[in-house]
């Protein structure tokens, strides 16, 4: 009995998820520079090999609105031919990832780096696909794209093709906002295929001049790479966008499967298996020339909510793709382009923490600063090196807030002449990130008065501070018929010139 109420819930819900990917796929494919159709291919392989693999047993994997920047970047880059080999290169590396065992480590990362990374991806999506919005496009970069934003405001506003689409978009985004309100039809439909079915029949009736998706078919469109493609992986730039492939859309599928394990109560994620089973996707996806793909939290949590108990939701999902696109590939060249840029306008405005951000700047200054640096980063430069950035600042973060180390100073009360040594007890963790502030209490310590400075409460002390420290003491050592002496006691790291007697 148990068995089959699986079976009908995993069935019912492997249509929703269907229904949540078609728009995602063919969306995030367009605003990637690829056809429609690959989208699809990364989708049907995340449904029917990466679905059916070891690892989380009911998140969702398939092209994702996060790699959109990075992929769009390597095509223009190095063309659309050789994404395939960057992607089955980006598979392999996570699968030996995986088989070492390093799956666990990516839950290491800041949890700032990673907002601010997708946060940055939200921004340049939402730049670039505003150009969509009305039929535009894009001029490049994601700083070109901001900048270029005013003029494309003032062009629209002359352009009555690109008033119309702007319309088409406006309204998409207007559905998936309201749609979710209306519980009883959001049950049925969801709210980006609905946002996209009723903008394209609003479209087809009323005869508007708009961009439509270009179809190529799906065997046309599947280009495995060749021995050629593989050979343009040697230059340094194809090396970085692998890694970055590799290490953004690992990171984002085991956030999410962190994500998706607190939404059931079901069998929780092997992370190491679940990063094996994303690169033998990817690997795959790069052998069809196919987008990468990434665990998406989206279509998990419509998995999930929709009553999914076993990984048959997800591989069904699949099937329903394949059928869709093998046997319906003309429904995709009557969808509006804007209708598509309003779906990932939406998308990315998710990706961006506002919410969070006010309270996160209240509690946790450090972490925004990194946060907003990161995202700033990607936006000014590309997503491999403002992810670095990113990481910098949280280690730089991490680094300044365990380096606490202050000073103790007691006896300043007494006086005359005859008066005890001041005495000053150093604790905590001296590096050369807090040595000006030490340095600056020391000076400030009455040079009429000996001055005892003990540094056994130390758990570390640097090289910096450690000869630092040694000069503070040098310089005050006793000259003259009125020595004043500064005596240091060791600490566990000791100062330089063992043989002196601390001053």
């Amino acid at each position: 009995m148990r068995k089959s109420t699986d079976i009908r819930a995993d069935f019912t819900a492997s249509l929703v998820v269907f229904l949540v990917a078609v728009p995602l796929c063919v969306g995030v494919a367009v605003a990637s520079g690829v056809p429609a159709e690959l989208g699809l291919v990364t989708g049907i392989v995340g449904g029917l090999l990466t679905g059916f693999l070891p690892g989380s047993s009911l998140q969702v994997s398939g092209p994702a609105a996060g790699l959109t920047v990075l992929v769009y970047e390597a095509v223009e880059e190095f063309g659309l031919s050789t994404l395939g080999a960057l992607v089955l290169v980006a598979g392999v590396l996570q699968v030996a990832m995986g088989a070492l065992r390093l799956g666990r480590w990516f839950r290491a990362i800041s949890v700032a780096v990673v907002q601010g990374m997708l946060a940055g991806i939200g921004l340049v999506l939402i730049a670039g696909q505003l150009y969509a919005l009305t039929d535009t496009r894009p001029p490049g970069t994601g700083l070109a794209n901001l900048g270029g934003l005013p003029e494309l405001a003032s062009d629209t506003i002359w352009s009555d093709q690109a008033l119309t689409a702007s319309a088409v978009g406006v309204g998409t985004i207007a559905v998936l906002v309201l749609w979710p309100r209306w519980k009883r039809a959001a049950r049925v439909l969801p709210a980006p295929l609905a946002a996209v079915a009723l903008a394209t029949v609003t479209v087809a009736v009323l005869g508007l001049p708009v961009a439509r998706v270009e179809v190529t078919g799906l065997l046309s469109a599947v280009q495995p790479p060749g021995g050629a493609d593989f050979g343009r992986l040697a230059g340094v730039g194809a090396v970085g966008t692998v890694l970055a492939f590799a290490l953004i859309a690992s990171a984002e599928s085991l956030f999410s499967a962190a994500a998706v394990d607190r939404l059931h109560d079901g069998p929780r994620t092997d992370y190491d298996k679940e990063l094996m089973a994303q690169g033998a996707g990817n690997a795959v996806c790069g052998l069809l020339g196919a987008l990468p793909m990434t665990a998406v939290i989206v279509r998990s949590s419509a998995n999930v909510r929709a009553g999914a108990r076993t990984k048959a939701s997800r591989v069904l999902h699949g099937a329903w793709l394949l059928l869709f696109a093998a046997a319906f590939p003309a429904a995709l060249g009557v969808v509006p382009l804007a209708a598509l840029a309003g779906v990932l306008v939406h998308a990315g405005c998710k990706l961006i923490p506002v919410q969070d951000m006010v309270p996160l700047w209240r509690e946790h200054r450090g972490e925004a600063v990194v946060l907003m640096g990161t995202a700033v980063a990607i936006v000014v430069t590309n997503m491999f090196e403002g992810v670095l950035i990113g990481l910098l600042m949280a280690v730089a973060k991490s680094a300044w807030e365990t380096s606490h180390a202050h000073l103790e100073v007691s006896g300043l009360e007494d006086c005359g002449p005859e008066a005890a040594p001041v005495r000053v007890r150093a604790l905590g963790n001296a590096t050369f990130l807090r040595l000006p502030k030490l340095l600056d209490q020391l000076e400030a310590l009455p040079h009429d008065r000996d001055v005892i400075l003990d540094l056994s409460g130390l758990r570390h002390l640097d090289r910096a501070c450690a000869a630092a420290l040694g000069n503070w003491a040098e310089r005050r050592r006793p000259a003259g018929p009125d020595p004043v002496a500064a005596t240091v006691t060791p600490a566990a790291t000791p100062l330089p010139q063992p043989g002196h007697k601390g001053r």
